[in-house]
């Protein structure tokens, strides 16, 4: 189980792959942080919001979870795309239901 509640029907090739990759990180934690936020986004994301989050799919998730934790600015990444889901982290909507 990957965690994920929403499906990939209806979203173009591109998104799938992000949607699937946002889920399968490498770690929990990062995988229920950035999967939360596709779910919740992907479909309503911009074509320059895919492109950045395309890229911050892929930076490492010690460097991710720092810059979320300690509010470091994300040098190459410092994108509208991160700071929505820096704020999506913050608000607690990307934290599960216990």
């Amino acid at each position: 189980m990957t965690g994920t509640t929403r499906s990939s029907a209806g979203l173009d090739a591109r998104r799938r792959r992000i949607l699937y990759r946002s889920w399968h990180r490498g770690t929990r934690e990062m995988d229920l942080l950035m999967g939360r936020f596709a779910d919740k986004l992907i479909a309503d994301m911009s074509d320059e919001d895919v492109a950045d989050f395309e890229q911050l799919i892929e930076v490492e998730d010690p460097d991710l979870f720092g810059w979320l934790a300690s509010g470091i600015p994300a040098p190459e990444y410092d994108t509208p795309i991160f700071h929505r889901f820096r704020q999506f982290q913050m608000s607690g909507e990307g934290v599960p239901d216990l």
